[in-house]
């Protein structure tokens, strides 16, 4: 369900908006925020809530590993994009579940016209690492329906 106000979407965010993803805000177009839902360090999986605003997608990035690694992404309110290098974009809404392997390009965020929030795991691996690349051309991601 695509949702515009903010206060509807806040209602459909279980987990929480948290707080400005001003860390990681150079690799996105728009704005995002980053509720962490296990410690950091204390835990051997980082979960983390993160929601985009309308229209806010990342950048095109790499999970790298050289065993294990990738990304898993939880789909939990609203609806959004997510798309890997040489295929279709597919449609995020709750419920949706992306599993990522480790050295596939990739980016996921929001549709212009809804907010959207998914639940982010890092997969644990061996020398594991992001890569963040290029920004998702404008013209392409105004293009997806």
């Amino acid at each position: 369900m695509r949702i515009q106000d903010k206060e509807a979407f806040h209602q459909e965010n279980v987990f929480g908006l948290g707080q400005a993803n001003t860390a990681y805000a150079k690799y996105f177009i728009g704005s995002s925020y980053l509720n962490p839902l296990t410690e950091a360090g204390s835990c051997p999986i980082f979960l983390a809530n993160v929601t985009f605003e309308p229209g806010c997608r990342n950048n095109w990035h790499i999970h790298h590993g050289k065993s294990g690694g990738g990304q898993i992404l939880i789909c939990t309110a609203g609806e959004g994009w997510y798309q890997e290098a040489g295929k279709q974009a597919v449609s995020l809404t709750p419920g949706t579940v992306i599993v990522i392997p480790a050295e596939v390009k990739h980016w996921h965020g929001a549709k212009r016209d809804s907010w959207f929030s998914h639940i982010a795991v890092e997969v644990p691996g061996e020398e594991t690492s992001n890569e963040w690349l290029e920004a998702v051309d404008d013209e392409a991601y105004n293009g997806l329906e």
